[in-house]
């Protein structure tokens, strides 16, 4: 099966490097291109990728805009967007975690680390980099006044997941693979995935990024800094 992929950066040099590193693959193609987040998403309803590459700092409408309308348009529901960025922390990536983003990579990662991220979104098994947008979520849901930062509305949702659910989004919280939950709670790792689509059905989440931005605003898990 072919990985559709399409390529969001304003510039052309990237977008033609990117290209010709995914093209090079035989599991993927790069199915169009887009300058800005307006035609990003144009493109996305038009050519039913499987994976946005999408850049985050464009002019007109940016990543941040384009993902969250990708992300709350039910047509474009099974479209993974993988956020690129320069900076390795960046509160835009926060957002785009919270407007339906898959993860984040940095511009400056290798070959080999791109199109893996690229595979485990299209595959929507789990984060691209479990720990790293952890800490990083970790890190902004931390910043403030030192108020409670929970959202009531997500922390009722809650309500509705049985107690091995919400035991299994804790782990995912914690950047934990199925397996490595499966050896943690003693249970298969089919069992585990089951909980974890059952709750992210719950909880409108729509991959396993967004069910780690949800323990963490819901006050499920509380932010640490190490």
């Amino acid at each position: 099966m072919t990985i559709r992929v399409l390529l969001a950066d304003d510039q052309a040099l990237l977008r033609s490097a990117f290209r010709v590193l995914v093209d090079s693959e035989p599991d993927m193609e790069v199915v169009g291109e887009a300058s800005d987040g307006a035609e990003a998403v144009r493109l996305a309803k038009e050519r039913a990728p499987d994976v946005v590459l999408m850049d985050i700092r464009m002019p007109g409408t940016d990543g941040l805009a384009a993902t969250r309308q990708i992300g709350a348009d039910a047509s474009l529901a099974e479209v993974r967007v993988v956020i690129l960025t320069t900076f390795e922390v960046d509160d835009y990536v926060v957002e785009s975690l919270r407007a339906g983003a898959s993860g984040f990579l940095g511009k400056g990662s290798e070959p080999e680390e791109l199109l893996n991220a690229i595979r485990v979104a299209a595959g929507g098994e789990a984060l691209l980099s479990p720990a790293a947008t952890k800490g990083l979520i970790a890190r902004f849901l931390a910043q403030g006044d030192g108020e409670d930062r929970r959202d009531p509305a997500r922390s009722e949702r809650l309500g509705t997941l049985t107690v091995r659910e919400r035991e299994v989004l804790v782990q995912v919280a914690g950047g934990h693979s199925n397996d490595e939950i499966a050896e943690r709670l003693q249970v298969s790792p089919l069992t585990v995935k089951t909980h974890v689509n059952r709750a992210m059905a719950k909880l409108g989440a729509r991959d396993r990024a967004q069910l780690v931005v949800i323990a963490y605003e819901s006050g499920l898990v509380r932010p640490r800094m190490d």
